[in-house]
């Protein structure tokens, strides 16, 4: 197979964009004087307050839901429920298909929803509505040994469920050095800053919406087919956006209700979900229990590696935590088997969080492999070095730039690994003892197809306009760039317009996939626009020219190669062995994702990721109370997210690496990967520090103490 021709690039390590300020947030003025507007900004006259009510129950059916108490409340407007709700289209999410029917898949599912004057008097009237319920027993689980464990066809992202490659079982058998162990990690939950928030209204049957989401097309296209009207009668707005993380990534529930309450009651409706509420309506990171099995001769060769996933999902909606998956690109193993195995319970549907399976896989993988670099006594960084596959291990496809290990080696230089005593617990300063931790990471790149428009005014000006969603990572500043370096304009004449469906459409923010997917688009219009200006003969016309890109086809081709962005992270801890507290000294990590187009921008995702992977490790964790089948940590005060005082001096580097087989920037994605392979980073570093291992997250003090004493 010939491979196709690679894009058109600028020169790898020129400049993006052409003079000093294009590395500066386009946005940050706007959001630091309070001028962006998020979704919950957007009041319209006449606005109106609608707060969901969850289910109290585990499973069951609701029998009676009292709204003529409630209606008779001063300042309620209605109260809808699956009796009198609007009926919905077919819906390829059935997390949104809300108020349909009274059955109760778990406990936090919505009910009904109360609409009234202020958000004070339907918050008061929506804790009071009685609704009565026939229960039934519940199964929360755990998935491990559960009878009703099957193994899916396919892992979240379209991966197979299962893959094996050789003789696992003999290999193994016959390897001299080898390594065997469980790792588990509760459910994590996103908790961006800004709630998830909807305002909707409808007039003469087109509905426009201010949404907290990843992608306001995407709710655009749900949202038509859910109400059964065209697309081109709905307009979504997404300009600022609070976060996400993987939760705003599809249509949430609030989306949905608030479009429904507002054709109810024929005028614009705000809903605002509580974050009390988030746990059990927008996703969140599915539990996994993960064995892992490596073996390998004495030299630390890997001959024979295996990672076997154990998740949950609910019985809404099938999700399967592709955790499994990295381990099909990662090292050198002839024989292998990866599998995932799920069971439907009684809970809420997990979904995507930062690096769905890559973030948790690794974490088990690259324990496992700091593991077996202690049974065979070599150092972590060159058993990771000798197990450098040619080619992609799963596919056989060769890498289209594969910079792990000068990764690695860079990395090991700058955080002074040679200096380092390989054993564990050596060193100690009183009741402190100190360790230092090594982790690979890697995340795939990926390319939705997009459109883009670009134009040129006659003084100069120029405008690009997409649906991009900046959910906070600098879209518009590298949009900007990109656009300017494309065009051979300085990035202050550049004008960008992002974040609403009535633009040129645009796929989502997620995967890491945005700034390659739209910049494509954005790079391809600016390009044919330059063709058309050079053809151009006089003055402009008034309304100047105007070029339209739309990378359906470059997106829509199969690659020869296996893209992916790689990277290695390094910490250091310091661990009380009086209380079991592990503070985080140092992190450190080293990144090879293609070309940098923004590096301020760039070192923010990086660090805000490490920082994530952080918490990880040490501090975030989620109860499912098996009585009721949700989660008990729903607030910040008990879902611990790191703070100030948890973030160390963190180091966020990166190669300079030319990749021709990805995009006409040569770029890849990175807002997850600082993430991946932290939490392992971490781990192996706290192994390091007290010799004491530990397999399961988070590694907090009350677990590890036992371990200390004496």
């Amino acid at each position: 197979m010939t491979p196709p021709t690679p894009p058109p690039q600028t020169p790898p390590g020129s400049p993006i964009g052409t003079d000093g300020d294009g590395d500066v947030r386009r946005d940050a003025r706007e959001k630091v004087t309070g001028q962006a507007r998020y979704a919950a900004d957007h009041t319209p006259p006449g606005c109106l307050h609608a707060v969901p009510v969850p289910a109290t129950i585990t499973r069951g059916t609701v029998t009676a839901v009292h709204a003529d108490e409630i209606l008779r409340r001063p300042g309620v407007h209605a109260v809808l429920s699956h009796h009198n709700a609007p009926r919905l289209g077919q819906a390829d999410d059935p997390t949104l298909a809300l108020l349909q029917n009274g059955r109760v898949p778990h406990r936090g599912w919505y009910v009904a929803v109360v609409v009234a004057d202020t958000p004070e008097n339907a918050r008061a009237a929506a804790d009071e509505l009685r609704i009565e319920y026939a229960t039934e027993d519940h199964d929360p689980g755990p998935p491990a040994g559960h009878p009703r464990l099957y193994t899916p066809q396919e892992a979240n992202g379209g991966h197979p469920a299962v893959r094996e490659r050789g003789d696992f079982d003999t290999a193994y058998a016959a390897s001299p050095v080898r390594v065997d162990a469980t790792y588990t990690m509760t459910a994590l939950h996103n908790h961006p800053m800004e709630p998830h928030a909807s305002t909707a209204w409808w007039q003469d049957g087109d509905l426009t919406v201010h949404d907290s989401s990843q992608g306001a097309t995407t709710v655009r296209d749900a949202l038509a087919q859910l109400l059964q009207v065209p697309p081109d009668r709905v307009t979504v707005h997404s300009a600022y956006v609070g976060g996400g993380f993987g939760s705003k990534g599809t249509p949430r529930p609030q989306v949905v209700l608030a479009a429904m309450t507002a054709r109810h009651v024929g005028r614009p409706v705000r809903v605002v979900l509580p974050r009390r509420e988030l746990a059990a309506t927008v996703g969140h990171r599915a539990p996994t229990v993960q064995r892992v099995r490596i073996g390998a001769d004495t030299h630390g060769r890997i001959h024979a590696l295996a990672h076997e996933i154990t998740t949950q999902t609910s019985t809404v909606k099938e999700f399967v935590e592709q955790a499994a998956v990295p381990a099909r690109t990662m090292y050198t193993s002839p024989h292998s088997r990866t599998s995932h195995r799920v069971v439907a319970l009684d809970v809420p549907t997990p979904s995507w969080m930062r690096a769905p399976g890559e973030a948790s896989g690794m974490y088990a993988l690259e324990t496992a492999v700091d593991e077996l670099a202690v049974a065979a006594g070599i150092d972590p960084v060159e058993l990771r070095l000798r197990n450098e596959p040619r080619t992609e291990p799963d596919s056989g496809r060769p890498f289209s730039s594969r910079g792990l290990a000068p990764c690695l080696r860079e990395g090991a230089r700058l955080f002074g690994w040679a200096d380092r005593d390989p054993r564990p617990g050596t060193r100690r300063t009183g009741d402190r003892a100190s360790g230092t931790g090594v982790a690979a990471a890697t995340y795939p790149y990926l390319l939705s197809p997009s459109t883009a428009t670009a134009h040129a005014a006659p003084d100069g000006s120029r405008t690009v306009r997409l649906d991009a969603t900046d959910i906070g990572t600098g879209a518009r500043t590298v949009l900007a760039r990109i656009a300017a370096d494309a065009l051979g304009v300085p990035v202050a004449t550049v004008r960008i317009d992002v974040g609403s469906s009535a633009l040129p459409a645009a796929p989502l923010a997620g995967g890491s996939s945005g700034t390659s997917s739209w910049g494509y688009a954005v790079h391809k219009a600016c390009t044919t626009l330059v063709g058309l200006l050079q053809a151009h003969t006089g003055p402009l016309p008034p309304q100047g020219l105007t070029a339209s890109a739309d990378t359906a086809e470059e997106a829509g081709r199969t690659s020869p190669y296996a893209r992916h962005a790689f990277g290695a992270q390094f910490a250091e801890v310091d661990v009380d062995t009086a209380t079991g507290e592990v503070r985080v000294r140092r992190l450190l990590g080293v990144f090879a994702a293609g070309r940098i187009l923004s590096p301020r921008t760039a070192r923010s995702q990086f660090i805000g990721g490490m920082t994530m992977g952080l918490g990880m490790a040490l501090t975030e964790h989620s109860t499912l109370d098996p009585a009721y089948g949700d989660f008990a940590e729903r607030d910040l005060a008990s879902y611990h997210v790191p703070v100030n005082a948890d973030a160390p001096a963190i180091e966020a580097h990166w190669l300079d690496e030319e990749d021709p087989h990805l995009n006409p920037m040569g770029s890849k994605g990175i807002g997850e990967i600082g993430i991946v392979g932290m939490a392992a980073a971490i781990s192996n570093a706290v192994h390091h520090a007290v010799g004491v291992r530990l397999r399961e997250l988070p590694l907090t003090p009350d677990r590890l103490l036992p371990h200390l004493r004496g």
